[in-house]
Order: C-alpha cells, then structure tokens, then sequence
C-alpha cells in the first residue's frame, strides 16, 4: 500500500507537529497529576477521536474482514504505544520536555534496525549518515 511522495511527507509533517504539541500539552498537563492517569485521560480522548474517525468515515464494517495476523500485530503495537506512552508520561514529569523529547526521538535508530532485521528493508548511506547524527545530536543535549 505505497503512496505517492507529496501524500505521505504531508502526513510525517503533520504527524511531527502533532507529536510536539503532545510533548508541550502534555508537560503542561502532568504538572499535578500522577502520570499514569494523565496517560489515561489522554488515551480516553485519542480512542474518542479515532473511533469518531473510523465511524464517520464509515469503515467499522471492515472489522470483520481484518486477518488474525493483522489484529494480532495491531494488538501488539497497541501495546507498544500504551507502554511507550506510560514511560514517555513518567520521564516528562520529572525531565525537561527538552531533553525527554530528543531522547524519545532517538527511537528512530532502533526503528531502523528493526526495519532491517523484522522488514528485510535495506539502508542506504544516506539514511545511516541521518541517523549517526541523530544520535550525536541526542548525545550533544543530554551530556
């Protein structure tokens, strides 16, 4: 399910921008509340959204014709996301939003090696330059 290049940076922008206003809004958020029931609050809304989304746009019926494979990893990365945010919420109430971020961020290297060893997907120089200095950068801001 490829899609052409202007659609997909379009989404990776968005989703960029987003995902800073979460780090602010939630940092903002979390100043007096235990972390992990902010991190319930906020998924309540975002289960609000998504399934207003996914009714609206009228594509509940394809539930039914979703493979045990793919609920299965679906499931899997959904609990990804719920840990990842559990721990994201605990770092940003006691870190700064500035150094919690990048290192957050530097997912992307193991996001790469996955891609590699679970996807078969090749790295070209490019993309291992990208990430060195993504690392060096994280490594910059928390030393």
């Amino acid at each position: 399910m490829e899609s052409n290049t202007a659609t997909w940076w379009i989404y990776a922008l968005l989703s960029a921008g987003f995902a800073a206003l979460t780090t602010i809004f939630a940092k903002i958020g979390i100043e007096n509340v235990n972390a992990n029931l902010a991190t319930a609050i906020r998924t309540v809304v975002i289960l609000v959204v998504a399934w207003g989304i996914v009714f609206f746009q009228g594509n509940v019926v394809n539930i039914s014709a979703i493979s045990q494979k793919t609920l299965i990893f679906l499931l899997l990365s959904g609990l990804s996301t719920g840990l990842s945010w559990i721990f994201y919420f605990q770092a940003l109430q006691v870190g700064k939003a500035s150094l919690v971020a990048p290192i957050d961020k530097s997912s992307l290297v193991l996001v790469l090696l996955f891609s590699v060893i679970f996807l078969g997907e090749t790295l070209s120089w490019k993309i291992l330059l990208g990430t060195g200095l993504v690392v060096i950068g994280t490594l910059v801001l928390i030393i």
